[in-house]
C-alpha cells in the first residue's frame, strides 16, 4: 500500500513538474527590478495557473495573457502560496493590485478592462514601492494568447 502512494506521489510530482516546465518563460521589468515570469497565454494554462504551488522563488511569477482586455478576475482555488495580483492595461501600467489569500474562491478583479495580470508573492509589489500606475515592461514580447 505504502509503495502505491508513493509511487502515485512520484508520478503527480513529475507530472506538475512537466507541464510547469512546458510553459514558456519570460524575462519583465518593473523599473530596475527583474521578474522571471512563466506565461499563461492559454486557456488551460490560464485555468491552472499557480496551483498546486508551494512556494515560489524572490522574483518569480506568472503573466497571464488573455485574448481580449476585460474586466478579468483571479482566485486562489487550490494555490498554496499567499499572491498579489497586478491587473495590467495594453501598455503595461498597473490599473490596481489585489492581495489573495490561499486556497478560496474569492474574486479579485480588475478595476477596469486589462490584457494581462501578473501574479507575484504576497507582498512583491508593496516591498518595491510599486503601485497603480507604475509600468511592467516585457510584455510586447509574450507569445500572443491562444
Amino acid at each position: 500500500m505504502i509503495g502505491k502512494r508513493l509511487c502515485c506521489a512520484l508520478a503527480f510530482v513529475a507530472m506538475t513538474a512537466v507541464a510547469h516546465a512546458e510553459m514558456p518563460t519570460a524575462s519583465l521589468s518593473a523599473g530596475i527590478h527583474l521578474i522571471q515570469a512563466e506565461v499563461a497565454h492559454t486557456q488551460a494554462a490560464r485555468t491552472k495557473g499557480l496551483m498546486y504551488r508551494r512556494q515560489l522563488a524572490r522574483n518569480q511569477g506568472m503573466v497571464f495573457v488573455f485574448p481580449e482586455p476585460g474586466r478579468h478576475c483571479m482566485w486562489m482555488r487550490n494555490t498554496f502560496v499567499p499572491l498579489t495580483v497586478a491587473f495590467l492595461d495594453d501598455e503595461g501600467y498597473i490599473v490596481n493590485l489585489s492581495d489573495m489569500q490561499p486556497q478560496t474562491e474569492d474574486l479579485h478583479c480588475a478595476a477596469r478592462p486589462v490584457r494581462y495580470a501578473l501574479e507575484m508573492s504576497q507582498g512583491w509589489f508593496a516591498e518595491r514601492g510599486l503601485g497603480r500606475g507604475a509600468r511592467i515592461s516585457g510584455l510586447d514580447k509574450l507569445p500572443p494568447a491562444q
